[in-house]
């Protein structure tokens, strides 16, 4: 069914497949041709088709950090050492 609608992420696949569960693939089908505009409709308009809400879907928190948020940190850290080495060489720029 990712063919019909917009597809983004895993939250967008947990509501497709409780949609395909709750309304059936007849019923998701038919409320993707009553959304407006040409293209894919987002999963929230076929919702609103169907007159159904989806439920929060809670996704587990990454355990460790990505490579791109460890080089930010390690950046911030380097300019954080630079200014306090500076601060403390000249205590008048405090």
């Amino acid at each position: 069914m990712e063919h019909l609608v917009r597809v983004y992420n895993e939250k967008d696949r947990q509501t497709l497949e409780w949609l395909r569960g709750h309304v059936g693939d007849a019923a998701l089908a038919a409320a993707v041709e009553r959304c407006p505009g040409s293209g894919k409709p987002y999963l929230s308009s076929v919702c609103r088709q169907i007159g159904v809400k989806a439920p929060g879907f809670h996704l587990p928190r990454r355990q460790s950090p990505s490579p791109v948020a460890e080089q930010s940190l390690a950046t911030i850290r380097r300019i954080l050492a630079v200014r306090t080495a500076a601060t403390v060489a000249n205590p008048v720029l405090r």
